[in-house]
């Protein structure tokens, strides 16, 4: 069994103890490192090379949003955002700093296994409706003129990115668009590469920042 490494970074000692313990019950998880805010995340992943992060955003000092810039900049470990709140710009603008997507603090003890399972396989956060909604808000505050990048895609690789948008799985965009899910993978890949994108976390924010995605609107 591959084991899970794991750094909790939360200002709170409660809560932060709280989650390294309930993670620390999984067979599969191993919890190297607390930290209380973003600097000290920072230097223990950089020590420690935990292979994901659970990241408070708001923390004094250091907060989750330039740990996290950090840490994607270096190559560092995944990111979960931690937030009490579903509607967040902080947790917004941490998806663009690359983390691979967000949980809320009241959230159950197996969706947070089944979270640091997925985002520890590659895989980003994407399937919560919420996840959509809260990108989809805040993609119209920062949204982006050009769209030069998006024709460097050919039409199969346009509609991939709306269906990533759309917050399908690679099997659910394989059968929609009736191909292989390998077929399917190479085009998510190809997207990543020529948008310059870390995963499909940030795949979706620019589908929605570039206006290939127009919320309130199916993709």
């Amino acid at each position: 069994m591959n084991t899970v490494r794991i750094v909790v970074a939360d200002d709170h000692p409660v809560v932060r103890t709280g989650f390294a313990e309930l993670l620390g019950t999984q067979p599969d998880f191993t919890v190297v490192g607390t930290a209380g805010d973003g600097a000290e995340a920072v230097r223990l992943c950089r020590e420690l090379s935990p292979d994901v992060v659970l990241m408070d955003v708001r923390m004094p000092g250091t907060n989750g949003i330039d740990a996290t810039r950090r840490l994607a900049g270096d190559g560092g470990p995944r990111v979960l955002i931690l937030t009490t709140f579903d509607l967040d710009e902080y947790v917004y603008d941490a998806l663009r700093a690359g983390a691979s997507g967000f949980l809320l603090k009241d959230v159950t003890a197996e969706r947070l296994f089944d979270a640091v399972r997925v985002v520890a396989g590659g895989e980003a956060l994407l399937a919560p409706t919420v996840t959509r909604r809260l990108i989809s808000e805040f993609a119209q505050l920062h949204r982006r003129t050009e769209t030069a990048a998006l024709s460097a895609l050919t039409p199969r690789e346009t509609q991939v990115l709306r269906l990533i948008a759309e917050g399908l799985s690679n099997p659910e965009i394989a059968g929609r668009l009736t191909v292989t899910e390998e077929t399917v993978k190479t085009h998510v890949s190809r997207v990543l590469n020529k948008l310059g994108l870390r995963d499909r976390t940030q795949a979706v924010v620019a589908a929605y920042e570039t206006g290939l995605v127009v919320p309130g609107r199916r993709p």
